[in-house]
């Protein structure tokens, strides 16, 4: 009896752990990624060299695994695939890049902490979450949603003291001046951050909606990853036309930004993510987003030397 009540607490915790894990993940993403672009990486071409790596890790689990749920593929199913690869490996991800070239990698993860208020409206909207003001629950999740958005807008507009921290201290004014982020690029970087969020919320709600017609995850990730390569492929054609020094793979920052988010960020996460919504909704996976903001932050004043205020 003991046994099978530890058994049944860890299978409902499961997907906490799942999440947890996820947000852990995205954190590292932040920072390998914010590293490269100040190197110079070009956010498309990164975009591209990620989903590519992913397409090659998942791809060949997908064929083996999924081979006996798999349904067979048909045009609306490539349809929302489609769409599914441009709202979060092709505009979410290159919003979010260039949101995070004008600002900071803790700034970027504080104002992705929309993103659960952005997935619970439209979910709300959709009736793919339940809402009852005079539950304790649906009060909650609406001061919630309210608190993200508020927390937001403080990012973005209000600038606070420097948290002078002790492994911080020894860095130059110059580097100081560097990371206070200044209004014009704060709101720049809020607008396409905020862009992005709503790209991964649509994104959100529409694997949850695929998922009940193509119910293999691994197979769906696969295919998102492998649209978002070819689709990301024109756009940094396109916005990149010219600068073919931007494609070249060296040994550096950009390779294991480019493996690293591939195989965590977008292969697994898009696993993950999907397990997860079959059972808990799309609203439960994005509610642990600000868990990755505190991590950010802590890893980036370590790693990348970054000030930290309070506020942008």
């Amino acid at each position: 009896m003991i046994s099978h009540g530890l058994v049944e607490r860890f299978k409902a915790a499961k997907p906490f752990f799942a999440v947890v894990f996820l947000q852990f993940g995205l954190a590292g993403m932040d920072i390998l990624c914010k590293a490269a672009l100040n190197q110079g990486v070009s956010n498309y071409v990164l975009v591209v060299y990620r989903h590519a790596v992913a397409t090659l890790v998942v791809a060949p689990f997908a064929v083996v695994l999924d081979k006996k749920v798999r349904p067979k593929m048909t045009l609306s199913m490539f349809i929302k695939i489609m769409v599914l690869g441009l709202l979060e490996p092709v505009l979410d991800q290159n919003l979010y890049y260039l949101g995070m070239k004008y600002t900071t990698a803790t700034f970027a993860a504080a104002m992705s902490n929309i993103l659960p208020a952005l997935t619970f409206v439209m979910a709300w909207i959709l009736r793919l979450e339940k809402v009852k003001l005079k539950c304790i629950r649906s009060q909650s999740k609406v001061l919630g949603t309210a608190a993200t958005v508020a927390g937001a807008m403080i990012m973005t507009l209000v600038k606070g003291p420097l948290l002078k921290l002790f492994w911080t201290r020894a860095t130059t004014s110059n580097q100081q001046q560097t990371n206070g982020v200044d209004i014009q690029s704060s709101i720049k970087g809020a607008l396409m951050i905020t862009a992005g969020c709503f790209c991964w919320a649509c994104f959100m709600i529409l694997q949850s909606v695929t998922l009940r017609s193509y119910p293999a995850e691994l197979s769906l990730s696969a295919w998102i990853c492998l649209m978002g390569t070819l689709e990301g492929t024109a756009v940094a054609l396109v916005m990149e036309k010219g600068n073919a020094a931007v494609w070249a793979i060296h040994w550096d920052g950009k390779l294991l930004a480019a493996v690293y988010s591939g195989i965590f960020c977008s292969g697994l996460a898009y696993y993950i993510q999907g397990v997860v919504m079959k059972h808990r909704g799309p609203v439960f996976v994005t509610a642990f987003s600000p868990l990755s903001m505190v991590i950010v932050a802590v890893m980036s004043s370590f790693i990348l030397r970054e000030q930290l205020f309070l506020g942008r």
